[in-house]
């Protein structure tokens, strides 16, 4: 059962939730529609605490990039079917595409700088579309004090 917050996603934000039979519709932009999604995979939030942060989070990336692109929530039965399709590994994940195209797959929560990076290089006009041959794309990140607390 998804949480309070991600609930809200749904009756305060007012995005669709779409599953393995309305996920196509949804991905083809309605007249003045932006052509550019972010999916939601929360996988359970009783398991994945992060899950609720990533739903606080969405909806400051919605507004950063207003007009720029659309959200929906991929229902908790639907996740499994739809992973491999948009390249997510790690729940929770957002998934930005464009059209079907999955574009880029932000895993768990992250600096915000980094939302920013990151959408706006999906959003660019010559974004590659992530393969299926495609290996995951992995970001190591060193602290300048060697690790040492």
């Amino acid at each position: 059962m998804p949480s309070a917050l991600i609930r809200a996603l749904a009756t305060r934000r007012g995005l669709p939730t779409v599953d393995a039979a309305s996920i196509d519709a949804f991905l083809v932009p309605a007249h003045g529609e932006p052509e550019h999604t972010i999916l939601v995979f929360t996988g359970e939030p009783k398991q994945r605490a992060e899950s609720d942060d990533v739903a606080v989070v969405l909806p400051q990336i919605l507004g950063a990039f207003e007009g720029r692109l659309r959200a929906a929530v991929v229902s908790r039965t639907a996740e499994d079917e739809l992973k491999a399709r948009f390249h997510v590994i790690v729940l929770p994940s957002l998934a930005l595409t464009r059209g079907g195209a999955p574009l880029a797959v932000i895993a768990k929560i992250k600096d915000w700088s980094d939302y920013l990076r990151i959408v706006e290089a999906a959003l660019a006009p010559g974004a590659p579309a992530l393969t299926s041959g495609a290996a995951p794309r992995t970001e190591f990140h060193f602290s300048a004090n060697g690790g040492k607390a």
